[in-house]
């Protein structure tokens, strides 16, 4: 292995993306915690997994109401996203602290942040526990898109600045250099 050295830090996987997640409970109210542990586990059907630590406010909320959503925030977003990983939901409302807006899911108790171009609505299937962290599998029960970012209904990335997390750190993505399939063209 000429050239590599022991790698120290953290976690090696990057990027992995940053989401809101945002829950609701009958006696708890509304909840919006940042989560980077967060990944596609199924096409068919949809899961997507958030991995949240049992004492976080949030895990509760979720586990009883048997539904979260996951919002992609963008890069203009960060002091936000960071605020909202870095207090707890039981010292006061993160929404309004956050200065963002809880909006009526379609599907799920759930709300959404309306300042989210892109939002997933899942109802849990599943809690695995892991370690210090358990992943909650979310079936997706319906997704949503601002019409500014839509390209005919679908996403046009190139006008979604998300937000990635790399060792401590949130960085943006850059641009697009393929698509899937494209080593084949000349085949």
């Amino acid at each position: 292995m000429s050239g590599k050295i022991d790698l120290v830090g953290g976690l090696v996987l990057a990027p992995v993306p940053v989401v809101l997640v945002a829950c609701a409970h009958e006696e708890l109210g509304t909840n919006l915690l940042t989560i980077a542990w967060c990944g596609v586990d199924c096409s068919k059907p949809p899961i997507i997994h958030v991995s949240i630590r049992p004492d976080r406010f949030s895990y509760r909320m979720i586990k009883e109401s048997g539904s979260f959503t996951v919002n992609l925030p963008t890069i203009d977003m960060v002091d936000k996203v960071d605020l909202c990983g870095t207090v707890s939901g039981a010292d006061g409302d993160k929404f309004e602290r956050a200065g963002l807006t809880a909006v009526p899911a379609k599907l799920v108790k759930a709300p959404l942040v309306a300042e989210c171009p892109v939002n997933i609505e899942c109802e849990l299937v599943k809690i695995e526990p892991l370690g210090i962290h358990d992943m909650f599998l979310g079936e997706i029960v319906a997704r949503h898109i601002d019409e500014s970012v839509s390209d005919g209904g679908r996403a046009d990335w190139s006008r979604i600045p998300l937000i990635s997390y790399i060792d401590g750190e949130y960085w943006s993505l850059g641009e697009r250099i393929g698509t899937y399939g494209c080593s084949k063209k000349d085949i």
